[in-house]
């Protein structure tokens, strides 16, 4: 596995994440279930990460799932792991922040959280109290960065502006060779600060993986070029190559699927398989 620093941080942190957003919050009851029943199976896949040297992991307290990365990294180094979470956006005023803090370290079975991240802006609480209570929380080392996640170019820039002795360290958004709206500011404004960018559904829900026609006849001509990666190798590795600052973080639910997602890992996509792929998207 290869490892960078995270933004302006320092911290190394692996290049491939592992996400844990499975199911939504109000999913049926049918779907609890399979959420239930396949329990063991994303344990055994987040420690299958961990063994192939996976340090960030990403959860949040909506996802239900602090308590599967709980499980999974018991008995690992915690200063070898970099774990990440989200307060909910109904839990931005202040006091609520530090509660939803205590619960997702209980949850967690942690005493900190590497990045502590706001999973949605919500219009209804200035950003100002929420950033306090997030910077009360780095104070008492119960967090040690603070991040947002599905802000746009001017929602980051306010939050940065709330802070007064932090920095911001993260965006997670949607980023991917079909979803590259955040290019458009985002990117540029992140280079400019190394503010890292945690991607999040960087195979766009699987269309990357079966793609169809001018992009997949690219993405096999690529494939045979490094060794016969696969389509979701290449479209990882292709966020890996865009910048040092993508930390994508692939849904993890199975081992096989993170044995894959783990060798998007250790090489490059050159210049000109960049430009064939950019091409190939606008085609498809």
């Amino acid at each position: 596995m290869d490892y960078r620093e995270f933004g302006w941080t320092g911290d190394k942190v692996s290049v491939i994440g592992m996400g844990t957003y499975y199911d939504p919050v109000f999913m049926a009851t049918a779907m609890l279930l399979r959420h239930q029943n396949n329990r063991d199976s994303k344990i055994d896949a987040l420690r299958k990460g961990l063994d192939l040297g996976m340090n960030l992991i990403d959860t949040a307290e909506v996802y239900q799932t602090e308590n599967l990365v709980a499980e999974a990294v018991r008995g690992q180094r915690r200063e070898d792991l970099f774990i990440a979470t989200k307060v909910s956006a109904h839990h931005l005023k202040y006091n609520s922040v530090l509660k939803a803090a205590e619960n997702s370290l209980r949850r967690l079975g942690l005493s900190y959280i590497d990045l502590y991240q706001i999973h949605f802006p919500n219009p209804a609480v200035p950003v100002e109290e929420t950033m306090k209570a997030m910077e009360k929380l780095v104070e008492e080392g119960r967090i040690r960065y603070i991040g947002v996640s599905n802000f746009s170019l001017e929602q980051m820039k306010r939050a940065e502006d709330a802070l007064s002795s932090n920095k911001l360290a993260s965006n997670q958004v949607e980023y991917n060779l079909l979803a590259r709206s955040i290019e458009r500011g985002i990117v540029q404004h992140c280079e400019e600060n190394r503010i890292a960018i945690l991607p999040y559904r960087p195979v766009a829900h699987g269309a990357l993986t079966s793609p169809s026609s001018a992009l997949k006849a690219t993405m096999e001509e690529i494939s045979r070029k490094h060794g016969g990666k696969t389509h979701a190798q290449i479209a990882l590795n292709w966020l890996t190559s865009r910048s040092r600052l993508n930390f994508p973080i692939p849904r993890v639910s199975r081992p096989q699927r993170v044995i894959e997602d783990a060798g998007a890992a250790g090489w490059t996509l050159d210049s000109d398989d960049m430009r064939k792929l950019e091409e190939a998207t606008k085609k498809s």
